[in-house]
C-alpha cells in the first residue's frame, strides 16, 4: 500500500471511531470514496489491532460498502480475499518444525492456527457486525455465482462452508409451524421461496396452510430473524399419492376421512448462499415427531418428489433402450394420448429404476441429488411414479417422473447407516421389479 493508501487508510479509521462534531466531517469524506476502496481498507483495518467497540463500526462500514459493489467489483473484491488473506507458508513451515520437535499439545494449536487462512479471522470480524451472518450469506451466494466465471476463488468458498457449517449448527435452529396467522412478512418470504411447485397467490398459499389436511414447517436461526432457511409442505392424505396434480389443486375439505399419511411434497432450501450446509435431514425427522404426537394415526411417512436429474441422464445414455426410450418421451404426444402413455410406462419405470438404484456420480453417491440426500436420511425408494407431474419444469427435468421415498421409523437409522458405510440404495419392490425385468 503507498503513501496515499496509508493516509486513506488513517483517516478512515480515525472517521469511523471518532464521536466528535469534526469527526462527523472527516466521515463524509473518508465514506465518500469508491465503494471497493471502502471495503478492502475496512478489511484491512478489521485485521489490525484495534478496540472491540471500532472493530464493530468497521465491520459495518465493510459490509455497507460491499453491498455497494457491483459484479465486476465484487470479483475483484474476491481476488483481494483469495490473494490478500490466505496462509504464511514461512509460518507453516515454523509451526511443523516446533510441532515435529516437540508434538505436544500446545505445537498442535500453534500448528492448527498456522494452517487457518486469514479470511476465517476476517469473515469472523465481518461477522461481528449487527445482522452481518445473513448479509455473509448473501455474500457466499455472490461468490458462488464469481466461481462458475473463475474457478479459482474456491478456496474462498471453502472457508466461508466451513464457518457456515459453525454457526448454523442444529443446536441454533428453532422449527416453527406456518400457518395463516403467522406474520405476513413471513409468508411473503415462503410464497418468494418455494421453487418445487411454485404458488399462484395468497390462496394458493392459504390452501397449503389448512388446519384440515395441510402442515408447513420451517427452520429459523437467530442470527437471521424471521428468514426461514429451509421448509417441507405436507399434505395429510389416505394412502400414497402417485401425483402432485391432486395434492396442488385438491379443495379443501373437513369431512374427509381421517388421514393415515403424511406427504412431504416439497422441500426448499431459501438460501443459496447456505448450499453445503444440510438442515433437511433435521427438519423432516423433527417434522416426524411432531406429527406423530399431533395425529398419532398417522403409520406412514412418504415423499413426493421429483427425479431432477432423469431426463438428462436418460438422454445421455448410449445404449438402444435408453436412447429409443429418450426420442419416445421427448416426442411429447404421450402427455395427450393415454394409450401411448400406458404402452411406454414399463419401460420409463425399468430405466428409471436404473437410474435411482444403480447410477452412481461422484463419490459413489446416487447421481440424482434428491435421492441422495432421502436415501442418506435413511429412507428407502419406495415407488416410482409415471406420469406424475406435468409441470413444464418438470417435463423437462424428469419427463414427468416422480418417486416416493418412504421414511419407516425403526428403519431409518439402519438404512442410513447402511447408505453411509456400503453405498446401499434401499428400495421397494416395485423398483427391484423393475430392475430384474431388464436381466
Amino acid at each position: 500500500m503507498g503513501r496515499q493508501g496509508l493516509t486513506f487508510l488513517t483517516d478512515f479509521v480515525q472517521a469511523i471511531t471518532r464521536r466528535t462534531r469534526a469527526g462527523e466531517a472527516e466521515t463524509l469524506t473518508a465514506l465518500s470514496r469508491p465503494a471497493l476502496e471502502r471495503a478492502t481498507v475496512a478489511c484491512s483495518v478489521l485485521m489490525g489491532r484495534i478496540g472491540d467497540a471500532s472493530r464493530v463500526a468497521v465491520a459495518e462500514q465493510a459490509l455497507s460498502a460491499y453491498g455497494d459493489l457491483t459484479p465486476d467489483e465484487k470479483l475483484r473484491f474476491f481476488h483481494e480475499l483469495r490473494d490478500a488473506y490466505g496462509v504464511d507458508p514461512d509460518r507453516i513451515r515454523a509451526a511443523y518444525a516446533a510441532w515435529d520437535s516437540q508434538p505436544d499439545a500446545a505445537a498442535v494449536a500453534d500448528l492448527f492456527q498456522a494452517v487457518e487462512p486469514a479470511r476465517q479471522t476476517l469473515l469472523r470480524r465481518l461477522n461481528l457486525s449487527p445482522g452481518a451472518t445473513l448479509q455473509l450469506v448473501h455474500m457466499r451466494q455472490d461468490l458462488l455465482a464469481a466461481m462458475r466465471q473463475d474457478p479459482s476463488l474456491a478456496p474462498i468458498d471453502q472457508d466461508f462452508a466451513h464457518l457456515l457449517a459453525s454457526w448454523f449448527n442444529r443446536g441454533f435452529l428453532r422449527m416453527r409451524r406456518i400457518d395463516w396467522n403467522t406474520p405476513a412478512a413471513i409468508l411473503e418470504k415462503i410464497m418468494a421461496y418455494e421453487s418445487v411447485h411454485r404458488m399462484e397467490g395468497w390462496q394458493d398459499l392459504k390452501r397449503r396452510l389448512s388446519e384440515a389436511d395441510r402442515r408447513l414447517f420451517a427452520f429459523f436461526h437467530p442470527a437471521t430473524g424471521d428468514e426461514p432457511l429451509i421448509f417441507v409442505e405436507v399434505a395429510l392424505t389416505r394412502g400414497i399419492p402417485d401425483a402432485i396434480g391432486p395434492i396442488l389443486t385438491a379443495p379443501e375439505s373437513r369431512d374427509a376421512a381421517p388421514a393415515d399419511t403424511a406427504v412431504f411434497y416439497s422441500i426448499n432450501n431459501s438460501l443459496a448462499g447456505l448450499k453445503g450446509v444440510s438442515f433437511g435431514n433435521f427438519l423432516i425427522k423433527q417434522v416426524v415427531a411432531e406429527l406423530s404426537a399431533e395425529l398419532p394415526q398417522l403409520n406412514c411417512f412418504v415423499t413426493l418428489s421429483p427425479v431432477p436429474g432423469f431426463a438428462r441422464w436418460l438422454a445421455s445414455q448410449d445404449d438402444d433402450r435408453a436412447r429409443t426410450l429418450s426420442q419416445a418421451l421427448a416426442g411429447g404426444d404421450w402427455k395427450t394420448d393415454a394409450s401411448k402413455a400406458d404402452r411406454l410406462r414399463a419401460e420409463v419405470l425399468a430405466l428409471a429404476a436404473r437410474y435411482i438404484v444403480a447410477e452412481k456420480g461422484r463419490g459413489g453417491l446416487p447421481a440424482d441429488p434428491v435421492a441422495r440426500f432421502h436415501l442418506g436420511n435413511g429412507a428407502s425408494a419406495h415407488r416410482l411414479n409415471w406420469p406424475a407431474d406435468f409441470a413444464p419444469s418438470a417435463l423437462k427435468a424428469a419427463h414427468g417422473l416422480m418417486i416416493n421415498y418412504l421414511y419407516e421409523l425403526d428403519r431409518i437409522e439402519t438404512r442410513h447407516e447402511a447408505f453411509v458405510r456400503d453405498g446401499t440404495v434401499a428400495h421397494g419392490p416395485q423398483l427391484a421389479d423393475a430392475l430384474a425385468s431388464q436381466g
